[in-house]
């Protein structure tokens, strides 16, 4: 019986940057050049890093999130939402926030499906009125956490520092962890050094009960093009 599967349909320009691509993976410093070397848009695309571990998706103990500001940003900023106490708004604000609040903020989200925001951060005494939000914010990977970094009592630090582009990152539900590190016109040297940090930073969560190669294949691609394999220690 027939079934449902989506084709993907590639464009000449992509078909032209594969011939491009080595079959055997490279170093970063090769990587990087080969993407760059890539049909240019349009626009400055964004270089996106992805790290396919051997982990179990299912099991709680392997699952892999956290946050990371990297050496040198990733090309732009970010829409920062706070929920806190009214004698933080104005501090919040200050550092970033576009919007911060408490209860209001809340019911904001509730009543008017408000989500054009790209994190949310929150003071550990507020989680229990945005607890209220999960089945909205849950989906969208909005949901304040501790271990992203996104639940403290300094939440001026928190949104000045994700407001100026700090990542967020968990795995999926094929074990791969997918970030942003820069943008097409960032300079080798500095795509180099936030892959370096960010495949460093996944590799120092490696769970306990991970068996295995943990890291098992690393890619680099920018938005429109095909993705490149690294040779990573």
């Amino acid at each position: 019986m027939p079934t449902n599967t989506a084709v993907i349909i590639r464009s000449k320009r992509y078909k032209e940057d594969v011939k491009k691509r080595p079959e055997k993976p490279v170093p970063i410093d090769a990587a990087i050049d080969i993407v760059k070397s890539f049909k240019a848009t349009k626009f400055d695309q964004s270089v996106e890093l992805i790290v396919n571990l051997g982990i179990d998706p299912k099991q709680a103990d392997q699952m892999i999130r956290g946050s990371l500001s990297l050496p040198h940003g990733v090309g732009k900023t970010k829409r920062v939402v706070c929920f806190c106490p009214d004698h933080l708004v104005e501090i919040a604000k200050a550092a970033g926030a576009i919007k911060a609040g408490g209860q209001a903020l809340v019911q904001e989200i509730e009543k008017d499906n408000f989500t054009d925001f790209d994190v949310a951060v929150s003071t550990p005494d507020m989680m229990r009125f945005v607890g209220r939000l999960g089945k909205v914010l849950g989906p969208k990977g909005l949901m304040p956490s501790p271990k992203a970094g996104t639940v403290t009592a300094d939440v001026a630090n928190a949104v000045r520092e994700y407001a100026a582009g700090k990542i967020e990152f968990r795995n999926d539900s094929g074990g791969n962890v997918y970030c942003v590190v820069g943008k097409v016109s960032f300079d080798k040297a500095k795509l180099a050094d936030n892959i370096n940090a960010m495949v460093a930073t996944v590799k120092k969560l490696k769970p306990q009960t991970s068996k295995g190669a943990y890291v098992k294949k690393v890619v680099i691609k920018a938005t429109m093009t095909p993705a490149v394999q690294l040779i990573v220690q």
